[in-house]
């Protein structure tokens, strides 16, 4: 059976990256400057053609064409085939002063190298159908994927248009089964997406939920438990459905301190790259100020300010813009084909769920403890341009990095972090302040070495056995 052939659901599809359109010029972080740029081998080509002339020198000088390699299953990387020199200032030095780029103002738009011509949309075949994400590095595709009320419309294309193809789709991509759990994968990500959406329980209930979904899935697809992945889903669904389950998850343990520490070296991480932008120093000298750090400092202080910061701006704030962080995991979850992964969705894959929510909640806690700290920065000022701002800078330093993704997940196995319990500590916040409760004065350091502050004693974890919780409704 074919995936799109299950009895379940209309497949929920992404259709709000067809509303993208680059503002060029008008864009205050350009996508033309502080990363790579490769060139296809079709570009090359089309290169070389290009008539003598002052283009045509500036291409031959700033194309380089990169050593002849294979990948992994012996077919030509097409897509490295040359590397775009950049300029000192890790510009592309076909970016013109204007702001435009000079092969498409020249050339059209034909003429583009594939990454250029894409981004910052994501293309991805999922479930044997096409479709499109956007890369949240973009500040124009933050704009549009974080401040949209209703990011999933319901006329979502079931095909992939004609317009896509020029964006390198193929309409006919085969799709074979060799793990039964991909057979349901459309249902397990409608599922998935339904949660998010579910406003009955807070943002950290639904990825808590989220989390045992994936472990459950898990123990199905690797014979630990027996049951069938339809009766699951329609078992699942039906308990969310109820809504008895927020009580009960109330006594998830919050632990504030822990989270905090682990977002500072999260970002730590982040500014110890050799290409950091200004825009990103910037967005941490808001986030360590908003948290007051600075000399003196200590995880205990720390953790009292950016408590503080959750509660007088970043709470209140979502409760006004609910949509904003449900609409960063819905992106998410296309970007990365969550559950299954990128390299989950091959015929012989055997994704593990659980391994994608641990690299879920590592993104989303970063975003969010970025998001507390900016907001205690700016105050009653906390407004959504500081949110496209602080995901965009922060997007543009992990998205493009995969080895990110790897060192938080060490990073969480290190701190013992990876089980339910770490990750349930990166999900939730509580509110512990008055919302009168008067901040501690704001300092605005630069950014600390390592970002982290002295450590004194800290308290015990609350004890909450979470095999018990997670057995806190019939979900298996």
């Amino acid at each position: 059976m074919h995936p799109s052939e299950t009895p379940y659901f209309e497949a929920i599809r992404p259709n709000y990256a067809e509303e993208f359109h680059c503002i060029g010029p008008a864009c205050e972080d350009t996508c033309c400057q502080g990363w790579s740029v490769p060139i296809d081998q079709a570009a090359w080509a089309k290169y070389q053609a290009v008539p003598p002339g002052p283009l045509r020198t500036l291409l031959d000088v700033s194309v380089l064409r990169t050593p002849e390699k294979d990948d992994s299953e012996g077919r030509a990387a097409s897509a490295l085939f040359a590397q775009m020199r950049m300029t000192p200032e890790n510009a592309c030095p076909l970016h013109g002063a204007d702001g435009l780029c000079r092969i498409h103002a020249a050339l059209g738009e034909a003429f583009l190298p594939t990454t250029c011509a894409t981004y910052p949309r994501i293309l991805r075949s999922f479930a044997g159908r096409q479709e499109m994400a956007l890369s949240l590095s973009c500040p124009e595709a933050a704009r549009l994927v974080l401040l949209n009320p209703k990011l999933l419309s319901d006329a979502a294309p079931e095909q992939a248009p004609e317009s896509w193809q020029k964006f390198g789709f193929n309409s006919d991509l085969p799709f074979e089964i060799g793990n039964p759990l991909l057979l349901y994968a459309q249902p397990i990500r409608n599922s998935v997406l339904t949660l998010v959406q579910n406003r009955n329980y807070p943002l950290w209930q639904r990825m808590f939920l989220l989390g045992i979904f994936c472990r459950r899935l898990d123990a199905i697809n690797g014979g630990e438990l027996r049951r069938a992945i339809p009766a699951f889903l329609n078992d699942f669904e039906a308990t969310i459905a109820v809504g008895g389950l927020r009580a009960e998850l109330q006594t998830v343990p919050a632990d504030h301190q822990r989270q905090l520490d682990l977002v500072l070296q999260m970002a730590g991480m982040l500014l110890h790259r050799s290409n950091v932008r200004p825009r990103f120093v910037a967005c941490i000298e808001a986030f360590t100020a908003g948290i007051g750090n600075g000399p003196g400092a200590t995880l205990e202080s720390l953790t009292a300010q950016y408590g503080a910061a959750y509660d007088r701006y970043f709470a209140p704030f979502l409760r006004r813009e609910p949509h904003i962080l449900e609409n960063y995991l819905i992106n998410t979850i296309f970007r990365c084909q969550f559950p299954f992964g990128r390299d989950g969705l091959k015929p012989d894959a055997r994704p593990s769920l659980g391994r994608e929510f641990a690299l879920l909640t590592s993104q989303f806690a970063l975003i969010k403890g970025l998001l507390i700290g900016v907001a205690g920065f700016h105050g009653e000022h906390f407004a959504p341009e500081h949110v496209v701002h602080t995901v965009q800078t922060a997007s543009k330093h992990f998205e493009h990095h995969p080895e990110f993704l790897t060192q938080a997940q060490m990073l969480l196995t290190e701190c013992q972090m990876d089980g339910a319990r770490g990750l349930a500590i990166l999900l939730r916040n509580v509110e512990t302040h008055s919302p009168h409760q008067p901040m501690a004065e704001k300092r605005h350091p630069g950014p600390q070495p390592g970002m982290n502050p002295r450590r004194g004693s800290r308290s015990p974890e609350p004890g909450l056995n979470f095999e018990e919780a997670e057995e806190i409704a019939p979900l298996v």
